[in-house]
């Protein structure tokens, strides 16, 4: 009884380490997966979107403008509401 403890606390202690060895081979696969991923995302900022930072900050810019005129606009409108005939 003792011999079949000792085997089966061999086995599981086997079994465990396999199934860590079979995860450690799976991270180290999809760290480098990530580190691809990491290379071409860097190369697409650099070549695509950085070149659209100043027209970007532009748009942007219209937009403050835009969004700065708004309360502006509803005032005016509420104004208008107020004066047609129902």
């Amino acid at each position: 009884m003792v011999f079949l403890a000792v085997v089966l606390a061999a086995v599981v202690v086997l079994v465990l380490a396999l199934a860590l060895v079979e995860i450690r081979r799976r991270l180290v696969k999809i760290n480098d997966g990530l580190a691809t991923l990491g290379t071409a995302l860097a190369g697409v900022e650099a070549e695509h979107l950085r070149p659209l930072e100043g027209a970007v900050k532009a748009i942007n810019a219209q937009f403050d403008i835009i969004l700065g005129a708004l309360p502006e606009i509803a005032r005016k409108a509420a104004i208008v509401a107020e004066r047609r005939p129902r």
